[in-house]
C-alpha cells in the first residue's frame, strides 16, 4: 500500500487541463453571488444543497443552478481570480479552462460575450500577477444544443482570440447522446483553420463510438475517454497516435458515470502507455482539487512518486503551451525530488 505524501505533490509542477471556470464555483462564492442578484438570496446550507445530486443528469443540473448566478462580467471577474488563487495553492502552474459561452449566448441575453471576456481576462490578468499560475481558455459549446448554436460559439472565439492570444481552442461538453461529434466536423475544420486547438468531450457517458467519431473530427485531445476501455482496437489507436486523454476519475465516479473506483480504466490505460493526464473537472462540484486527484489516484491505484511525476510530464506536453514553455516546465519536473 503507497500512502502518498501530499505535500509533495502539491510541489510536483503540473498542469490542469480540464477544468470549467464555472464549476470552479466553491459554495461560499455562490452565496455571495446570490446575494448580489437573487430576492431571496441563498443561504450557505442551500448553495451547499445545490452541489448534492445523484446522476450525470442531476450533475448537469446542479451546473445549470450554479452557472446561473453569473448575471454581470464582475461576477466572471470574481471566480476567475478565485480560481487561479486555488489552483496556485495546489502547485498548480498552468491551467487550460473551459468557458460555457454556449450557456451565455443562449440563456444570458443581458451578457455580451465580449463583456465576459474582457472580465475574465482582467481577472486572469491580475491573479496570474499574483499568484504565478497561467491560464489559456477554451471556448465549450453545448453539444445537444446544434451545430447552428456551436458555430456561434466558435467563430467568436476565432474573432477574439485576435485581441486575447489566451483564448487558445474550442470544444463541446453536453449530452453526448444528443449531440454526436459528427455532426460538427465542418465547424472542427473551420476552427482548425482560424488557428484553434480541437477538444471533445467524449465517451463520458456513451459507449467508445463516441470517442472515435471525435477523433475522426480532428480531436486533439479526449475528455474523459472512459468508455475506449471496453474497445481494445480504439485503446491500440489512442497508444499509438498519443492522443492525450483527460482523465477525471473522481468525477467519473460522482456523476455515476463508473460505478467504482475498481473499475476505473487510469491504470489500464497508463500501462497500455495511453498518453494519460488527471484532472479535476469541477472541484467544488464533485469535492476533489486536483491536488486531491492526484493524492485519490496514487492511493487507490498505487502508482509510485516516479509515476506520478510522469502524470504531470504529460500534463505540460499535452497542454497547448508553447515550446519553451514546455521545456522549462519539464525540465522542472524531472529535477523535482522525492523525499
Amino acid at each position: 500500500m503507497i500512502t502518498p505524501d501530499r505535500e509533495w505533490l502539491r510541489g510536483l509542477p503540473k498542469c490542469e487541463l480540464h477544468l470549467h471556470l464555472e464549476g470552479t464555483i466553491v459554495p461560499e462564492t455562490l452565496m455571495a453571488l446570490s446575494q448580489r442578484h437573487d430576492a431571496e438570496p441563498l443561504t450557505l446550507e442551500a448553495a451547499r444543497a445545490l452541489y448534492v445530486y445523484e446522476n450525470f443528469i442531476g450533475f448537469l443540473m446542479a451546473f445549470k443552478a450554479v452557472s446561473e448566478r453569473l448575471q454581470a462580467p464582475e461576477d466572471y471577474e470574481l471566480i476567475t481570480v478565485e480560481m487561479v488563487r486555488r489552483l496556485a495553492e495546489q502547485g498548480v502552474r498552468h491551467a487550460e479552462v473551459y468557458i460555457s459561452i454556449g450557456i451565455i449566448l443562449r440563456f444570458k441575453q443581458q451578457l455580451h460575450v465580449s463583456d465576459v471576456i474582457a472580465a475574465v481576462e482582467r481577472g486572469r490578468k491580475r491573479a496570474e500577477q499574483e499568484f504565478g499560475t497561467t491560464v489559456f481558455w477554451i471556448f465549450d459549446a453545448v453539444r445537444h444544443f446544434g451545430a447552428e448554436e456551436a458555430a456561434a460559439v466558435f467563430r467568436k472565439a476565432a474573432e477574439l482570440k485576435q485581441q486575447y492570444p489566451s483564448i487558445v481552442g474550442i470544444g463541446i461538453g453536453g449530452d453526448e447522446a444528443r449531440g454526436p461529434a459528427e455532426d460538427f466536423r465542418d465547424l472542427y475544420a473551420e476552427a482548425k483553420a482560424a488557428g484553434l486547438h480541437l477538444t471533445v468531450h467524449a465517451g463520458e457517458s456513451v459507449p467508445a463510438g463516441s470517442i472515435w467519431s471525435a477523433i475522426n473530427i480532428g480531436a486533439e485531445r479526449l475528455g474523459h475517454a472512459l468508455s475506449a476501455v471496453n474497445d481494445p482496437e480504439l485503446l491500440d489507436v489512442l497508444a499509438e497516435r498519443q492522443i492525450p486523454l483527460e482523465l477525471n476519475v473522481t468525477s467519473n465516479l460522482r456523476t455515476g458515470c463508473c460505478g467504482s473506483i475498481e473499475h476505473h480504466p487510469v491504470r489500464l490505460y497508463f500501462e497500455r502507455g495511453l498518453m494519460v493526464t488527471l484532472n479535476s473537472d469541477d472541484p467544488p462540484m464533485f469535492g476533489a482539487d486536483l491536488l486531491d486527484e492526484y493524492e485519490t489516484v496514487q492511493r487507490e491505484f498505487e502508482f509510485t512518486n516516479e509515476q506520478m511525476r510522469e502524470f504531470a510530464a504529460n500534463s505540460v506536453e499535452a497542454s497547448f503551451l508553447p515550446a519553451e514553455r514546455k521545456v522549462s516546465l519539464l525540465r522542472e519536473i524531472e529535477s523535482y525530488r522525492s523525499r
